[in-house]
């Protein structure tokens, strides 16, 4: 049985702002660090890692260092097939300014983003990989919340219709003989009571 717990970034200004990330490099901000350093302590009180792989994109790449100072864990390597969704021309703006730009239906049009089967494709390969390369491993995978939601509902489409996901939780996937089951999704605990500086 190879575990891979998968945990989405810290937060960044972006998120705040609501403005559309995508595979732009943006760093986490103050309170990002501080929900990176929240989970790495709680992971430190759970059970034992084996290696970390993170998306190589700031923000993923920052909570995924975090996490590996305090658990004393190398990251084995960062993948770009873990990268967030490419937003093609809306990276970089609001959903007012997208819906000002090219109207109230601009998700039809062909503004040059990635899809959501391409999306799933890359990422499931990615963890399929580590399910070859590391079995019977613990494995911390450090993504984003498009990438994460879009490669639970493809891998467990009965479980999961649709999926949102907070910064710095983390979802536990377990794969058996070639079969995955999701015992824990979407866990923000270490963030419970906690008062963040904006």
């Amino acid at each position: 049985m190879t575990t891979i717990g998968i945990v989405r970034h810290g937060i960044t200004e972006w998120n705040l702002l609501g403005i559309a990330q995508g595979s732009s490099n943006i760093p986490l901000n103050k309170t990002g660090r501080e929900q990176a350093i929240a989970l790495s302590e709680r992971l430190a009180a759970e059970e034992d890692w084996d290696l970390i792989i993170a998306s190589d994109l700031e923000r993923a790449k920052e909570t995924a260092e975090i996490i590996g100072a305090k658990l004393d864990l190398p990251i084995s390597h960062f993948d770009t097939r873990l990268r967030e969704m490419n937003g093609g021309e809306i990276e970089g703006t609001t959903e007012d300014e997208r819906v000002a730009k090219w109207g109230a239906g601009w998700r039809s049009l062909d503004l040059g983003m990635e899809t959501r089967e391409a999306v799933a494709e890359r990422a499931t390969a990615a963890l399929q990989d580590i399910v070859k390369d590391y079995p019977g491993k613990r494995v911390l995978v450090v993504s984003h919340g498009g990438l994460i939601g879009l490669t639970l509902q493809s891998l467990l489409p009965e479980q999961f219709t649709k999926t949102l996901l907070d910064n710095t939780s983390i979802t536990i996937l377990k794969n058996a003989e070639d079969a995955w089951q999701c015992p824990l999704y979407n866990c923000t605990r270490h963030l419970d009571g906690k008062v963040f500086a904006q």
